[in-house]
């Protein structure tokens, strides 16, 4: 089935305010800050790091969710005559778009369900988080990339809401295209987070922008309920919906 990748995009680039409170300190040490005494050694010779170094992170991030909605995708892939079940089908379009309407919840502070999930995650991260220290010290691109890619393992509520998406793409393919629109999405926000620091994050932690980014990101799947419940025409609809997408 198809699932529209621009408004995954942009469920990403409301969500990464998330970002901000979550991994805005990660970003700041690995890509600004001086470390002393941290678990990943981050060599400053400058206040400020390379730009490339702040790419590279993010690279390996997006990176991460790419082979994440792969391999969610590809679970579903082997399910394929399942999902060929209409009743089957339907529900997954409810779950996918009752998860994007948590994500807004979560996003304005509204409904905590989705760190429930994030508690699910850490028994992954507890297998990657000792992989950090063997990376080295954080002063090139390479060990950058690395250190994003595991890093875009953390348990993370917003990652898995998209990634129940992914899973409903139903290819390993189309689940690692949706997680790279994803995280594309997300990329301006971490950028800025990599080489503005404090100053971004202060304004992002502002509850006014997390309501508004919360009740858009709502708005999304609200809509692909009422399309799920065939309450409204597919039409433009189904441009701005995450599930199901155009031509599904």
């Amino acid at each position: 089935m198809n699932v529209a990748l621009i408004p995954v995009f942009v469920v990403g680039l409301l969500g990464s305010v998330h970002c901000a409170g979550m991994c805005g300190g990660i970003v700041g040490a690995l890509s600004v800050a001086p470390s002393v005494g941290r678990v990943i050694p981050v060599r400053a010779a400058t206040r400020r790091a390379p730009v490339a170094n702040v790419f590279a992170y993010n690279a390996g991030r997006i990176g991460s969710y790419m082979v994440a909605g792969g391999l969610a995708g590809g679970l579903a892939q082997g399910a394929q005559a399942l999902a060929k079940l209409p009743a089957l089908q339907a529900g997954a379009y409810w779950l996918a778009n009752l998860m994007l309407a948590a994500l807004g919840l979560y996003l304005m502070d509204a409904w905590r369900g989705l760190a429930r999930l994030e508690q699910g995650g850490r028994f992954v991260w507890r297998g990657v988080q000792p992989l950090l220290k063997k990376v080295g010290p954080l002063d090139r691109p390479a060990r950058m990339f690395v250190a994003g890619g595991l890093w875009g393992w953390l348990p993370c509520g917003m990652v898995y809401s998209v990634l129940v998406t992914a899973m409903l793409s139903g290819s390993a393919l189309h689940g690692a295209l949706v997680m790279l629109a994803f995280g594309l999405g997300t990329l301006p926000m971490l950028l800025g987070l990599g080489l503005m620091g404090a100053r971004l994050r202060g304004w992002l932690a502002s509850p006014r922008v997390r309501l508004v980014c919360g009740v858009l990101v709502l708005g999304f799947g609200l809509l692909g309920l009422a399309r799920a419940a065939g309450g409204l025409p597919h039409g433009w609809v189904q441009d701005i919906c995450v599930a199901p997408g155009a031509g599904a």
